[in-house]
């Protein structure tokens, strides 16, 4: 998202960011919360397209490990590891097979319908990840700290709908919204979830998989 922000203000908009912060329900600030606007002003756009977006392998894990994406995005699945990874996912918004292979595939996968894609190794059982697909050109993942920039311009003030996702939710497909009136480009939002979190499921992995 720094990134993003960067071109924006190498394109001459304005470099002001909505901050958000989201907690869960202990009140604790949540890392890897997905958050972006909906609404005309807000919509997906050829900078948000225009993006590189890269789900890698390494270490046996995915990285990052949840993705956002916008809808109509191109996603490149590199391989950072020395040994293969077969990459796939039965979800509907898209269903895919990357065969066993290393580097990176010949061409990225597009994702042009939203919603959750779960990410899966036929070689690996314990690997999994997520790609948000979303109807938005403005959102991001909080960091450490529940924290997300958001890039805005003036134009894109007024009342929008925030969508909150986490992997650890029980439904995937139901994020949480609410509605925000947007007055200033550098204002500070905090939103607290309204669920509580599944407990964070944790995998052995195995370093003989024969697939060196």
């Amino acid at each position: 998202m720094k990134k993003f922000i960067g071109l924006l203000c190498w394109l001459g908009f304005s470099c002001q960011a909505l901050e958000l912060t989201v907690k869960d329900t202990q009140g604790q600030p949540l890392v890897g919360a997905a958050v972006w606007l909906e609404g005309k002003q807000w919509s997906v756009n050829d900078i948000s397209l225009s993006q590189q977006y890269n789900m890698g392998q390494k270490d046996r894990n995915f990285t990052p490990h949840a993705l956002i994406v916008p809808q109509g995005a191109k996603v490149d699945f590199p391989n950072f590891d020395s040994i293969l990874h077969h990459v796939y996912s039965f979800s509907e918004p898209k269903a895919f097979e990357l065969k066993l292979y290393r580097d990176k595939p010949q061409a990225p996968i597009t994702f042009s319908q939203t919603g959750v894609v779960e990410l899966g190794c036929n070689i690996h059982d314990w690997m999994l990840g997520y790609i948000l697909v979303v109807n938005s050109g403005v959102f991001g993942l909080t960091d450490i700290n529940g924290k997300v920039n958001l890039p805005l311009m003036e134009n894109q003030l007024g009342t929008t709908t925030l969508k909150v996702w986490h992997e650890r939710y029980e439904n995937l497909d139901k994020p949480e919204s609410k509605q925000l009136n947007i007055v200033q480009t550098n204002q500070k939002i905090q939103y607290q979830l309204q669920q509580p979190l599944l407990d964070k499921l944790d995998f052995l992995t195995d370093e003989t998989d024969g697939y060196e």
